[in-house]
This record gives structure tokens, sequence and C-alpha cells, in this order.
């Protein structure tokens, strides 16, 4: 078995234990209110890589943290990552109609609805952290809600979304794409790989290598994403490619060209490897992981 092969399996394994722990975080609801519940539900358990979640747990491994507190912090945080997806695809952002291969949820119910499917999302990601279930230790429960909501908001991913829909006319250099890419993508992958040693109770220096690392392999994963836009088609990809030419908006193709965004993304991906060596052998899937973010295919 590669390398590869052992990581699409162990990535397969993850999705489909996050996957019973969403789904078991958001049963479904009879009364009135059951229908953004299954709003929710549609967002949250579309399928999709769970690379996010995947981070979270293998971080976790690194510090031997109980696999139900990691599947636990690893659903939270890919509430916000469904969240964010789900308003992103509305109108009034990014206008799409495809999301993993199916209509987005403003499609496929309403776009009242899609918007209090993603609130919906939100704040019950912060629920579930805050639950003693996720961690006996209350300070470590607050660590993971400080952790995440940086992350997420106006410093971290939203913020990045605000630069991203002003994109087109503020003619962004290397150093501006880096940035709203660092808050778009990066800061929730990088709180991902942060996860497991808050989790534990890590020191400050282990915190700061998998930032770090995290950080890397967001930027890496956006280039990868901007290289599908230009390589791919939506039947590969399940969503739509080409909107960011259209729309005039900097990608790291437009500024480095095809193959100098591919080389690129390459020199992240080996930086980001640099700062989990500290961890031995037991960052192995973290490796993997940085690899699979510039190989994958949708």
């Amino acid at each position: 078995m590669t390398d590869a092969t052992a990581f699409a399996h162990s990535l397969t394994r993850t999705a489909a234990a996050v996957n019973a722990m969403l789904d078991s975080l958001l049963p479904p609801v009879k009364e009135a209110e059951g229908r953004v519940v299954d709003a929710m539900r549609y967002a949250a358990l579309d399928g999709g890589k769970r690379l996010r979640p995947f981070l979270v747990c293998a971080s976790a491994e690194l510090f031997n943290v109980p696999g139900v507190q990691a599947l636990r912090a690893a659903a939270a945080l890919e509430m916000i990552h469904c969240y964010s997806l789900v308003h992103d695809d509305l109108p009034a952002m990014d206008d799409d109609d495809l999301r993993r291969g199916r209509p987005t949820v403003h499609k496929a119910y309403d776009e009242a609805t899609a918007i209090l499917a993603g609130d919906g999302l939100l704040t019950m990601a912060f629920e579930v952290l805050a639950d003693p279930a996720t961690h006996p230790d209350g300070a470590i429960r607050a660590a993971l809600v400080t952790e995440l909501a940086k992350a997420s908001g106006a410093a971290g991913m939203v913020g990045g979304q605000m630069i991203d829909l002003q994109a087109p006319k503020l003619s962004l250099d290397e150093a501006g794409l880096v940035r709203l890419q660092s808050l778009k993508t990066g800061a929730l992958i990088a709180c991902a790989c942060r996860f497991g040693a808050v989790l534990a109770g890590a020191s400050e220096q282990a915190k700061a290598h998998l930032w770090d690392y995290g950080q890397k392999i967001g930027l890496a994963f956006q280039i990868a994403d901007d290289v599908l836009d230009v390589e791919s088609s939506a039947q590969v990809t399940g969503k739509a490619t080409g909107k960011d030419a259209v729309a005039g908006k900097a990608t790291f193709v437009s500024r480095l060209g095809l193959e100098g965004a591919k080389t690129q993304a390459r020199a992240l991906v080996e930086q980001a490897i640099e700062h989990v060596e500290i961890f031995g052998v037991a960052a192995d899937p973290l490796r993997a992981a940085a690899a699979f973010v510039i190989r994958r295919q949708a």
C-alpha cells in the first residue's frame, strides 16, 4: 500500500467517524423548526473530504487525546466550515448553485432557510465545544471556544471573506493575496491543527508549530484550489470553476502563473512539514495531509 493510499483510507475512516458524530449532534426535529434542522443536516452531512476534522484528530493523536473528545471538537469545527460554505454560496456572496456535486442549500431550500441554517451551525459549534462531554476541564473548553472564535471571526475567516468580496477592485499584489487567503482559508485550517494541542493542554511551543504548519498548508490548499479552478471542471470538483477569472479576482495563478503557483504550493508543503519535525514519526499523518492538499482533484 502506498503512502497516498494509506492516507486516503485514513481520511475516509475519519470522515465516517465525523459524519456519525455530526449525525448524532444534529438529530432530525419533527416540529415546525425542523425545516432549518433539515437544512443544517443537508449542509453538514453532504460528504466532503473532511480535511479539517482529519487535522483535528491527527493533531490530537500527537498527544493521546481521547478519541471522543477529538471527534466532538472536529465536528464543531466542521460545523463552522459548513456554515461558511452555506453563506458563501448565497446570491449576496459568491452566488453558486452547486456545492460538492449537489444544489447549494439556498437552491435546495430557499435563501432565508439557508441563512438560518448557517446561523444554526455557527452557534451550535460553540454549544458543542462548551459541553463537558468535549472536555471535563472548563478552562480547556473556554480555550477551544476562544481559538475557534478568533479563527472564524473578523480577524480570521470572516475578515478574509470581506476582503475577497472587495478583491476585484483592490488589485491585490501577492502579499495582499497571501493575507487574504491566510485569513479566509488558512485561519480555520490552522485552528484545526492547534485544536489537538489545546485539548491536551500542550505547550505554547507545540501550539505554535502546529499553527505554522496549518497556515502553510492552508495557503497551499488555496493555491491548489486556484489551479483546479483553471485546470479542472465542475464535473470533477463538484462546484463551478472559472468564476474568479470572469469576476476579475486576483488569484495565485493570475499573479504567479500556472507553473509558478504549483511551485509555490510545493514549497509551502515542504515548509509545513518542517514545522512538525519536532513531533517525529507521530506526525506522519500530518505530513501525508500536507502532501494531499496539492495532490487532490476536488
